[in-house]
């Protein structure tokens, strides 16, 4: 009789900092230029998308088409991603990013942090928390605090 493993791990998720760090970078990669199809392909099927004010949203269609209305108004996007921490599946990352906007011309400037729920070396639940403004625009305390 041969012995059977408790549990396949057919689990394709990152296990190594090293191997969520290249994760983080590739996904970088993919902004610059957007490539919509490999990001939404990022994504499982049935992924919850918890985004700063944008209400909740699901699945990779509505990724994709979320990716999609973004490429339009961000032009010349330049994103920096640095991977913070990896725990079991969760892997959390900051980022900064520049682009024209598309409609009004002004540099705008963002910096956020992300939280990623990995299963099957996908990203099941992404959570996001950011801030936007004009590049040229210098925010004080007390205007952030109003």
């Amino acid at each position: 009789m041969a012995v059977q493993p408790l549990r396949k791990d057919e689990n394709a998720n990152p296990r190594t900092i090293e191997e969520a760090r290249a994760f983080v970078r590739h996904v970088e990669s993919l902004f610059m230029p957007w490539n919509l199809d490999a990001l939404a392909d990022g994504f499982t099927e049935d992924c919850i998308i918890r985004f700063g004010n944008v209400p909740e949203f699901r699945g990779r269609a509505a990724v994709r088409a979320f990716f999609a209305a973004r490429s339009a108004k961000q032009r010349n996007y330049r994103l920096v991603k640095e991977f913070r921490s990896l725990m079991d599946d969760a892997i959390t990352n900051i980022w900064n990013g520049t682009w024209e906007d598309a409609e009004s011309g002004a540099t705008m400037k963002g910096f956020g942090v992300e939280v990623w729920v990995m299963r099957d070396g996908r990203i099941a639940i992404w959570e996001a928390a950011f801030n936007v403004v004009r590049a040229d625009q210098a925010i004080t305390m007390a205007d952030a605090l109003r």
